[in-house]
């Protein structure tokens, strides 16, 4: 499972501009079963991802097609964890 982390690089007027694309993409990510949550940072200056997944590389890739990523206003910061205990609504995940 991977923990991914957006930043904003750009003020989040800029941000704004790639938000209906970035949405698209996302919801891709969950039809595909990649994502299992998402949301905004507080306060907002990025947001986090929770993707499943062993492929560190693919997750890499994954990021760096992200409309916020290809338009220069975001970075992302990935970290890699074994979940070893989840809710039972998660046990898929382990």
């Amino acid at each position: 499972m991977f923990v991914m982390e957006l930043t904003y690089t750009a003020p989040v007027e800029q941000v704004d501009e790639f938000h209906a694309a970035h949405l698209d993409w996302l919801n891709r990510l969950y039809e595909e079963g990649v994502v299992i949550a998402s949301g905004r940072k507080n306060p907002r200056d990025g947001g986090v991802l929770l993707a499943v997944g062993d492929d560190r590389a693919r997750i890499e890739a994954i990021a760096g097609a992200d409309p916020f990523v290809t338009g220069g206003v975001c970075t992302y910061r990935i970290t890699e964890f074994v979940a070893t205990k989840t809710a039972p609504e998660l046990e898929r995940y382990k």
